[in-house]
């Protein structure tokens, strides 16, 4: 098992070889396993990078991202510029129901709701508007409208599990109660707990996932 230093090593390397990610205002420390990142970048595609090349780093049990968005003047934009392009990159998205979602803008963090029948559409609506200049923060409030059984659902993700060669699904249970579903179990990696969690929002219906799954390299 690696070390809190060698981990703090790693990722700060990590983040260096990242194109889409500038270290120069990063801090990174680690206790037990747990990354928290401090510090300042000009944009919060770039706090959402630094934040995956920390999970991606083996041995990184979680991430706390507490990097501030501070945006240069040529990026600033009023609530109402960031809403109009939300708006346009939503309509753009032939992967997203633009006609379901709702994008509220305040103090450039963009908040939006709706729903929706799948969990792809959820991530390619925040997707959308994640890289967009003005934009400090992204939630994504919106729902997965129920399509399936609960026991539908628990089926249709184990044998999603089966199918994915990135983690061993003999070492991952899942629950299913109210189209919420429960992941328990142990994983070596960060990115085969991640997997695991994309593998059950992929069924249709699901509405969240409660990912316990314990990282132990």
């Amino acid at each position: 098992m690696k070390t809190d230093i060698e981990l703090q090593r790693e990722i700060l390397s990590e983040l260096a070889w990242q194109p889409s990610v500038n270290p120069a205002h990063i801090g990174v420390t680690v206790k037990s396993g747990v990354v928290t990142l401090t510090g300042h970048v000009p944009s919060y595609a770039e706090k959402y990078a630094a934040e995956k090349a920390a999970k991606g780093v083996y041995g990184v049990a979680a991430v706390a991202n507490e990097l501030e968005v501070k945006l240069p003047g040529s990026s600033q934009r009023t609530d109402e510029d960031v809403a109009i392009a939300a708006v346009n990159a939503l309509k753009s998205n032939v992967l997203v129901p633009s006609d379901r979602i709702k994008a509220i803008v305040k103090d450039g963090w963009v908040t939006l709701e709706g729903e929706v029948e799948w969990q792809y559409q959820k991530e390619a609506a925040e997707r959308s508007v994640r890289y967009l200049t003005g934009v400090l923060g992204v939630t994504n409030a919106i729902t997965v409208k129920p399509m399936l059984s609960p026991t539908d659902i628990k089926s249709k993700i184990e044998e999603a599990f089966k199918r994915t060669a990135e983690f061993d699904a003999r070492r991952v249970t899942v629950e299913v109660h109210d189209n919420k579903v429960t992941l328990r179990g142990h994983v070596r990696s960060w990115l085969e707990k991640e997997e695991a969690e994309r593998a059950a929002w992929r069924a249709p219906g699901v509405r969240s996932v409660d990912n316990l799954i314990v990282v132990t390299p």
